[in-house]
């Protein structure tokens, strides 16, 4: 399996580009996103990989971050969304605005990728809200950290039987009354008033 690559960009293209290193060309498809900042030609780079093994072929994909590949990952797990539709879908749509558009269903959102209709976008939204609903705090909200008292909100809400996008919101909806240095109590507390409304 190969994880990364370290090397010389030698070319690129609509959705792709080649890594010299070492004198071997490696084949990386990308995002419109990562094409974009992975420097000029002759340049020094590190690319994140992702390699497919079929009978038929064996493909790599590469991202300029790590929640990129996360993302990719979870997106080809879906059925039906092979590489090249995550690779468009991660076009259009960067972790945060994925991350909100699954967390709300706003499947409309997922379909203004290349290659995604109106079904896979729902079944998208469906089967990856419950596990991504978590990190998303709602609609213009930035991500929980890891280890902040919104964070522990929502995993205790999680706990108690919430899903995720729920939880999601309900702490959202808290911490934005309580303010930013609210406490992991009334954090909680609130936020279980705000679900059960």
């Amino acid at each position: 399996m190969i994880a990364r690559l370290s090397g010389i960009l030698a070319e690129t293209a609509a959705d792709h580009l080649v890594i010299d290193v070492s004198g071997v060309g490696y084949l990386a498809y990308a995002s419109a996103r990562t094409l974009s900042a992975i420097g000029p030609i002759g340049g020094s780079v590190l690319l994140l990989t992702e390699m497919q093994v079929r009978e038929d072929a064996i493909t790599l994909f590469g991202f300029g971050s790590a929640s990129e590949r996360d993302w990719f990952r979870l997106l080809t797990g879906v059925q039906g969304v092979g590489g090249r539709v995550a690779l468009a879908i991660l076009s259009v749509l960067d972790a945060n605005e994925l991350s909100r558009a699954i967390a709300s269903g706003d499947k409309a959102m997922i379909a203004r990728a290349n290659g995604v209709g109106p079904k896979l976008a729902q079944r998208i939204a469906m089967e990856l809200r419950d596990k991504v609903g978590g990190v998303a705090l709602g609609p213009g909200a930035a991500h929980a950290p890891v280890g902040s008292a919104s964070s522990d909100a929502i995993s205790a809400l999680a706990n108690l039987g919430f899903r995720p996008a729920e939880a999601s919101a309900a702490v959202a909806a808290a911490s934005d009354e309580l303010g930013p240095d609210a406490g992991l109590d009334a954090l909680v507390r609130l936020a279980l008033r705000k679900a059960a409304r």
